[in-house]
């Protein structure tokens, strides 16, 4: 077959998946693939999530302080989420382009491997420059696996279920948050076994992660990136399955809820034809390209704030509390208290996730957040703390499920992964910066400066989603990728 009959053979094929994937309804067997690919996320969250709740055992066993001596201190808690997040900026910024080349489905199996080894590894580190060494390594898989799943969800659920599916996505993966916070209130200051509980908390998402890695090797590659890579007799065939599950699931209602395939006319029959009259593999250089620029710089300047307001609240809790003059035990039990609320916000979501714009839910939860954090910093009665953390667990987690799922939106299939993670890894690298930032400001300005530098940030994240994001909601990802 000639080089443009083959092109043209690819085109059409390509269309075709991508119509039979956005015409599938809601139903159990699409969920079940939702819930398989989102307990990959489950552990990689729990690893991101425990620095805060482990951290008044790492100072309390000397390996690391509360504060640092200088502001690029490499012994004190700082230095742990730094390290952390470095890893997470190189992995998204210079490896998530392998999931585009090489398949999500390989990439999302063997980073979680690489994730579980490090861990444990880790675990056994008595001294603050092996911790960090090896927190930096787990950061690398984690980032390439959090990527691949973003691009990997977004591609296999139908257009009209995909805000729903990142919601209840995130819903999974925040519930690692009060199972973290549990697991250090009952480990962290006591030593199980002869071991100190913070090692035991980490050593829980290792052996996690390994029986997730197991249970998901059913999931499908996708479709649309077999397509594109001229793949089309593999994509089909896993269409034709994914057919015949939700003719299993939908019994004789199938004929009546599955349309007949049709591409799109008009203008988003011109995006269908448009995004695949290009090569098949993509390159950095086309995310400053064209409609790509603009999203490229907005999404990077997002996600260098967002971070600021996420991660400044998520890492700090219990060093805050205990700021707040709260006791080991009972900043402990808050904690915990708090991060049972962190699955719900994403649930709360799944009732108007695909009936409200993307961009303006990223912003009405900034503005929460900015105004819950402010108030935090301003009182230390115990109840009302709670009742704050809650509420800025809750805006934290809508926000990080809404934009998930907007960033996957906006970058055509072959350029999805290197393109979100290189958006991405700008909140990996504020993370670095921004957690010696706010050891600094804690130090001599306590916790209110650090809720009015977390105020500032979200008023950025506003400006930048508000004035120059595009919309997306019920539009094909093909549509709003042109």
């Amino acid at each position: 077959m000639s080089a443009p009959m083959h092109e043209q053979s690819t085109q059409a094929g390509s269309n075709a998946i991508a119509a039979r994937l956005d015409r599938l309804p809601s139903c159990r067997s699409i969920w079940t693939r939702v819930i398989l690919l989102s307990l990959g996320g489950f552990f990689e969250f729990y690893d991101m999530f425990f620095t805060g709740y482990i951290g008044p055992g790492l100072v309390r066993s000397h390996i690391l302080t509360a504060t640092t001596t200088g502001f690029f201190g490499t012994t004190g808690l700082a230095s742990f989420v730094a390290a952390m997040f470095s890893g997470l900026f190189l992995g998204t910024s210079l490896f998530s382009f392998l999931a585009d080349r090489l398949g999500r489905r390989a990439i999302f199996t063997y980073s979680l491997l690489w994730y579980s080894a490090a861990t444990v590894i880790m675990a056994f580190q008595n001294d603050a420059f092996g911790l960090n060494l090896w927190r930096f390594v787990v950061g690398l898989g984690v980032g390439v696996e959090l990527v691949t799943i973003d691009a990997y969800l977004s591609e296999m659920v139908p257009a009209q279920l995909r805000g729903r599916a990142f919601a209840l996505n995130n819903f999974i993966q925040f519930s690692a948050v009060p199972v973290v916070a549990f697991a250090a209130w009952m480990l962290v200051p006591r030593t199980p076994f002869g071991i100190e509980g913070w090692r035991c908390v980490m050593l829980i998402a290792a052996i996690g992660a390994v029986f997730v890695w197991w249970i998901r090797r059913s999931v499908p590659e996708s479709p649309r990136w077999l397509a594109r890579h001229g793949r089309i007799a593999e994509a089909e065939a896993i269409m034709d399955q994914m057919e015949a599950a939700v003719r299993s699931d939908l019994g004789a209602a199938f004929d009546e809820q599955l349309p007949p395939v049709v591409i799109p006319s008009g203008a988003e029959g011109a995006a269908f034809r448009a995004s695949d009259s290009e090569n098949t593999r993509g390159n950095f250089a086309e995310i400053w390209k064209g409609r790509y620029l603009r999203r490229t710089v907005m999404l990077s300047v997002f996600n260098l704030f967002q971070a600021i307001g996420y991660y400044g609240f998520a890492n700090w809790v219990p060093t805050l509390l205990v700021k707040q003059g709260i006791t080991l035990t009972n900043t402990l039990l808050y904690t915990f208290l708090i991060a049972i609320a962190a699955p719900f916000g994403p649930l709360v979501a799944t009732f108007f996730a695909d009936k409200i714009e993307r961009k303006w839910q990223i912003c009405g939860a900034s503005a929460l957040i900015a105004i819950a954090g402010t108030l935090f910093g301003q009182t230390t009665f115990a109840p009302l703390l709670i009742v704050l953390g809650i509420v800025l667990t809750l805006s934290n987690n809508a926000m990080s499920f809404a934009y998930h799922t907007y960033q996957a939106e906006l970058y055509p299939t072959r350029i999805r992964a290197l393109a979100i993670g290189f958006v991405y890894s700008w909140s990996r690298l504020s993370v670095v910066f921004s957690a010696f930032v706010i050891a600094f400001i804690l130090e001599r300005f306590g916790v209110a400066g650090v809720f009015l530098f977390i105020s500032g940030a979200m008023a950025m994240v506003i400006a930048a989603i508000g004035i120059f994001g595009p919309k997306t909601r019920g539009l094909s990802l093909e549509a709003i990728s042109e």
